[in-house]
């Protein structure tokens, strides 16, 4: 009909001819691109989506969803009048189709990744991080796709093409290693919630300490503390060993797990002038005097010599001491007493005798934690030789 219409308007000649009627095809086709670019794009878009009230298709605009429909508008006229070429009528029904496929597969992205991206405001996305499976559906629609796209091209059925790709499914178990391992770490790290994005991550193995940032199918972004950025194949990850603070996050208390070191020669018992002075500390002033009544009740009750200092039981600065941490740590407001507490003796070694704090702080927060640190053995380790002890320190002097 087109071309009836036409006819009297075309040069005879065959190669202007069939040059005319190629023309007008790409004039009608710019035409109905212009029509649903300029006018039912811009419609759809300030009127209808805009103007909702959901986010969601907001979201979806940004990644301008709509777009690829003027394209899908001008390949489907090249499609519809393509026999007005006969000669090339085939070849454009063609490469028509496979344009409309491909208009079909960026749209689809646009959609998933507008969702992803909606996703990510909700509540759900700090229990689920669906990145990855994402990546993976838009990897399988551009995977089937292109399976249909050369079906097209070579005229042959989708099966066919398929089937001999089952063929080579070794070569491409090859080529592809990496990411069908990636994808098999990605969902062993979403079913075990293994971690999220926002959570601490300390890897050793690669040098990474840090917060997790992003979570994608290929590799796992960390933003290190010092702000540099390490990227781990996320198969890689897994095949390693890492640490994820996000239950001590969770649980409000961080552990403080520090030694003093005493120097053992200046651990002793106590005698009557030591256990006045201890007396007069206020944290262990009561323990002193139980204790005390303790030891000469025992030391009566089985007739020891009291003369001599090293005979029954008697009181240790260390042991005060020990005790004396205790008290103080139970009195301070920062440190958290719902959790393991702890003031133990660890075996002597060339360094001395260790006295080790195991106790939680109430503040998670790293630079209030390293305050709250500071602070506690900042005074412990002052007051050490109010004890009669001394903190061991290596001589450097040794030699010179």
């Amino acid at each position: 009909m087109l071309v009836e219409y036409l006819g009297p308007y075309l040069p005879e000649d065959p190669v202007l001819y069939s040059f005319s009627l190629f023309v007008v095809l790409v004039i009608l086709a710019l035409f109905g691109w212009t029509i649903t670019r300029k006018i039912t794009m811009a419609l759809l878009e300030s009127r209808f989506v805009r103007n909702t009230n959901t986010e969601l298709d907001d979201y979806i605009l940004t990644k301008e969803v709509f777009r690829p429909l003027a394209y899908l508008v001008s390949s489907v006229i090249f499609y519809n009048f393509a026999y007005i070429l006969p000669q090339f009528a085939i070849a454009i029904e063609r490469i028509s189709i496979c344009v409309i496929i491909l208009c079909g597969i960026i749209i689809f992205q646009a959609i998933i990744n507008g969702l992803g991206e909606f996703y990510q405001t909700t509540e759900y996305s700090a229990r689920l991080h669906i990145k990855s499976y994402l990546q993976i559906l838009k990897l399988v629609t551009w995977g089937i796709g292109v399976v249909i796209i050369v079906s097209v091209l070579v005229n042959k059925s989708p099966t066919l093409l398929l089937s001999g790709i089952g063929a080579m499914t070794a070569i491409l178990i090859l080529v592809f290693r990496d990411t069908i391992l990636s994808l098999v770490a990605s969902v062993q790290i979403g079913s075990n919630d293994l971690f999220r994005k926002g959570d601490w991550l300390e890897v050793p193995q690669f040098g990474a300490d840090g917060v997790v940032v992003d979570i994608a199918l290929q590799g796992v972004k960390i933003e290190n503390w010092d702000k540099t950025v390490s990227v781990i194949p996320t198969h890689k990850l897994l095949e390693s060993t890492f640490k994820n603070w996000k239950n001590m996050e969770k649980s409000g208390g961080r552990r403080i797990k520090r030694s003093i070191w005493i120097d053992i020669n200046s651990i002793s018992l106590c005698d009557e002038e030591m256990l006045q002075k201890f007396k007069k500390f206020d944290l262990i002033k009561e323990y002193v005097e139980n204790k005390q009544k303790e030891v000469e009740e025992y030391n009566r009750v089985n007739e020891f010599d009291a003369s001599e200092i090293i005979n029954g039981r008697r009181l240790t600065n260390i042991g005060t001491f020990r005790a004396y941490v205790e008290a103080y740590l139970r009195k301070n407001e920062n440190v958290n007493h719902n959790m393991t507490f702890m003031v133990r003796q660890l075996e002597p070694s060339e360094k001395g005798l260790a006295i080790q704090i195991y106790v939680f702080s109430n503040d998670t927060d790293w630079i209030r934690y390293e305050r709250i640190q500071a602070d506690i053995f900042d005074h412990l380790i002052a007051v050490v030789p109010e004890f009669g002890l001394r903190v061991f320190q290596r001589n450097t002097d040794i030699g010179k």
